[in-house]
């Protein structure tokens, strides 16, 4: 195959000095016919391989008549109703080839925001374990909120993904901004919608804020690929290298690398998310002078073992109100439970699995209640009568003077049948 310096130099020999084709091919030491070829292609010579085929090529009409049926069969059960016998990687990059021709392409264009338009978010769960009580650590979930117009982020990190703090952490989030988007974009989270209707607690917070809560259609990632792609940065850039004291020690971290993402040129936009943000914050709408419902919420009447639980830990309560219905409001940071519209407890919260937090004066007044108690029954006891040898006078019941004086209270009817 005649190499490409020499294609180019039998070119300018002929074309550039007018060599004939004789002189050229005895110079080089090619054939004069070869010297000619080079002169009639435009393009420089390519070695292309001749294919020998592959071994799917024979099972390809097999694989086309079962995915023109089912067009999403997994690799393994195409590889069996055929009788596949090689290794998978040739059938499934065959299968990857001819599948979008039944199942479709589908495009994804390009989308523009207007100014306070949406806000995408997301949970993103970190592997980094974050310590959270002596000897335990675990891997919480980080909200994470991207603004659509400016690109601006904010996360915080929440204690779990149950529906009330989601809402305590969208709450945080938004508060810091000052405004709410029109529409805040949401995946098919459990708590948020995970049978594909908004969830009733989610419905009342954004109704508070006057926004709505928006979908995403299943299976598809790239509807919300902003706060999608900036899960990804923090795990890149944020993340590695990092440990963490506490869920407040994370979030006092996040919060300092935040200020310097969001100072950072988004090459999308052509400028700065802290820059952008004051435009997109004009077009926001205002907060409600009420703080929209948040938090973990339920009602439980309080045991004899006067604690309650939230999530996996147990709070103690005034046991005082052994007996009587409890009302539980718990958020990120505290635990208060009211009875009767008075606070009977409140705790910091322990992000920790399966605690038991004690309040002294709880216990304290228990061991009063305990120690009342155990007076009153030995008062009771105390005033029992005794004969004179000392021992009880024993009280007979009722019925055994009945029975003694012959009384029938209860007669048989004699109402004729």
């Amino acid at each position: 195959m005649l190499k490409v310096e020499d294609w180019a130099e039998i070119r300018r020999l002929h074309r550039a000095e007018g060599v004939p084709i004789k002189e050229i091919s005895r110079r080089l030491g090619v054939a004069r016919n070869t010297v000619r070829a080079a002169l009639s292609s435009d393009r420089p010579p390519k070695y292309e391989r001749v294919s020998r085929g592959q071994v799917a090529d024979a099972f390809e009409p097999q694989m086309r008549a079962l995915l023109n049926e089912w067009p999403r069969m997994p690799a393994p059960v195409i590889a069996e109703r055929i009788g596949w016998p090689y290794s998978m990687p040739p059938l499934r990059k065959r299968l990857a080839l001819i599948r979008p021709e039944y199942v479709g392409i589908d495009p994804v264009d390009r989308v523009t925001y207007e100014p306070g338009q949406i806000a995408q978010c997301d949970l993103w769960f970190p592997e980094t374990k974050v310590r959270v009580a002596p000897g335990q650590a675990r891997v919480l979930p980080v909200l994470v909120m991207t603004l659509g117009f400016s690109r601006f982020m904010a996360a915080t990190m929440i204690p779990t993904r149950q529906g009330g703090d989601i809402l305590s952490g969208m709450w945080s989030l938004i508060h810091g901004i000052g405004r709410v988007t029109r529409a805040l974009v949401w995946d098919r989270e459990a708590a948020i919608g995970g049978t594909g209707r908004v969830t009733a607690p989610a419905a009342a917070f954004a109704g508070t804020l006057a926004t709505k809560i928006k979908l995403a259609p299943p299976r598809d990632p790239e509807y919300k690929g902003l706060v999608e792609r900036n899960n990804q940065y923090l795990e890149t850039s944020f993340l590695p290298g990092r440990q963490f004291a506490s869920p407040a020690d994370f979030n006092d971290q996040l919060g300092q690398w935040l200020l310097r993402a969001n100072a950072r040129t988004v090459r999308s936009i052509q400028g700065r998310p802290v820059d952008l943000l004051e435009t997109d914050y004009l077009s926001m709408l205002p907060l409600p002078p009420v703080t929209p419902p948040i938090g973990l919420n339920h009602r439980i009447r309080l045991g004899r073992d006067y604690y309650i639980r939230v999530d996996t830990v147990d709070y103690s309560v005034d046991p005082q109100v052994i007996g009587r219905f409890v009302d539980i409001t718990a958020s990120p940071e505290t635990v208060t439970a009211f009875c009767d519209g008075q606070v009977v407890a409140r705790h910091v919260r322990s992000w920790a699995k399966y605690g038991v937090v004690t309040d002294p004066i709880h216990a304290a007044t228990a061991a009063r209640m305990r120690e009342a108690l155990a007076l009153d029954r030995q008062k009771r006891a105390a005033a029992t009568r005794r004969h004179p040898d000392g021992h009880a006078v024993a009280l007979r019941a009722l019925p055994d003077y009945d029975a003694l004086f012959a009384v029938d209270f209860n007669p048989p009817s004699t109402k004729a049948k």
